[in-house]
């Protein structure tokens, strides 16, 4: 296979849909060589919101320090490769055709066929292993307790703060989620987690004390760094990012912190893609709110032209009541994926008060509408709206998915 038949390959197994448990997975991993070489530390990071950049605080602190590190996040924004980096850089599109073209082989020998998001970390297990990588950082990509990152033993979890998502999967509850959450805990392995509700940190202390972890709690924001990423949340999740560290007994100073924090990218999470155009994947009310707040202390009272889409199974109204405020006018679309809902759909979503909307059939026909209203322009919703508008505006090749 070459790269393009390799990727098609690879997301037509999408078709499998999403399968919550650790058996395949850890078979999928044993076959392919893919678990850490003795003595590699991995960080497994869970929650709702602030996951993918606290996994890449957590990359960008460690590679200061001279450490070679694998990074998995999902999902991509605009290129596949993105979900897994060595050192800060994307696999290389060869590498990726030959662990595709073997995996290929082991799939098809296997009883059950392996789900994309399992097929993509035997990708990037394999990839670090060989490339001989000293810490793995993980994000789950759903829940915890039977997502396929859990297949690989940690040696540090974290939790990032958890709320109200993925709710027909995880429960409806913050309790159910927060349990769903701590099913990555490892016996005797340490816990860092964020400041959490009540209810989601009695889940966590029980979990923890069930297992005998040691658990900590971040107290307070990290401060006094400057932080390449936009938002006083951020400085709360640095502060994750250092406790975690420490737990995996990586030595850190004062330079080495700063480096770290100063040198990151995560886009699409409050980035100016231009002057007066921001990205952010805000898709649950948790995010909204941060995006909220952190828009407020960038543009004060100054309202926006908002283009927003969402996938199915989100808190869609939710989300928008806590952004319409934000709006003088609204543009809806669909999103480029198999999970998009109409415009139409997503305008039944809008609160009583929401200013006017104008419905959609492309981002491409949105955006046209909106850049020419005078005013700095927020895209918000679903990441993969996000990694639509960055392919646009950057002009490079979106490659679509839905997971």
């Amino acid at each position: 296979m070459n790269y393009r038949e390799a990727i098609d390959w690879l997301f037509s197994t999408q078709m499998f849909g999403i399968k919550l448990g650790l058996d395949g997975t850890r078979h999928l991993l044993k076959e392919f060589l893919a678990y850490p070489a003795h003595g590699v530390r991995v960080i497994h990071v869970a929650g709702t919101n602030g996951k993918g950049s606290t996994c890449a605080m957590i990359d960008s602190v460690a590679r200061a320090t001279g450490r070679r590190c694998g990074l998995f996040t999902s999902p991509h924004l605009i290129d596949y490769r993105e979900r897994i980096k060595v050192s800060g850089e994307e696999i290389p599109e060869k590498a990726c055709v030959t662990m595709l073209t073997r995996l290929r082989k082991i799939c098809e020998s296997m009883e059950s066929h392996p789900t994309f998001f399992e097929i993509s970390l035997a990708v990037a297990m394999r990839w670090f292993r060989e490339c001989e990588c000293e810490l793995i950082i993980l994000e789950t990509g759903m829940g915890g307790r039977l997502d396929a990152t859990t297949a690989v033993p940690a040696d540090v979890c974290v939790i990032t703060p958890i709320g109200l998502d993925h709710t027909q999967y995880l429960g409806n509850t913050l309790e159910a989620i927060a349990a769903e959450k701590a099913g990555i805990f490892v016996a005797h392995k340490p816990v860092v987690s964020a400041p959490q509700e009540p209810a989601a940190r009695f889940v966590l202390e029980k979990e923890a004390n069930e297992k005998r972890c040691p658990l900590e709690f971040v107290k307070e924001p990290l401060l006094g760094y400057q932080i390449a990423l936009a938002g006083k949340h951020q400085q709360w999740n640095a502060a994750l990012a250092v406790a975690a560290l420490h737990r995996a007994g990586i030595p850190l100073n004062t330079d080495i912190v700063r480096y770290g924090l100063t040198h990151l990218s995560w886009p699409g999470r409050f980035e100016e893609i231009q002057t007066g155009v921001i990205l952010d994947g805000a898709h649950n009310p948790h995010s909204a709110r941060v995006l909220s707040d952190t828009w407020m202390s960038r543009f004060s009272e100054t309202k926006a032209s908002l283009i927003f889409s969402a996938v199915a199974d989100k808190d869609i109204s939710g989300t928008l009541k806590i952004l319409v405020p934000l709006a003088l006018r609204i543009f809806l679309c669909p999103v480029n994926t198999p999970r998009a809902i109409p415009a139409e759909e997503i305008a039944k979503c809008l609160p009583e008060n929401a200013p006017p909307h104008e419905n959609f059939g492309t981002f491409e026909d949105a955006f046209s509408a909106a850049i020419g209203h005078g005013r700095p322009l927020l895209i918000a919703g679903s990441l993969f709206l996000i990694g639509e508008a960055r392919a646009i505006l950057l002009d490079k090749n979106f490659q679509s998915s839905s997971q």
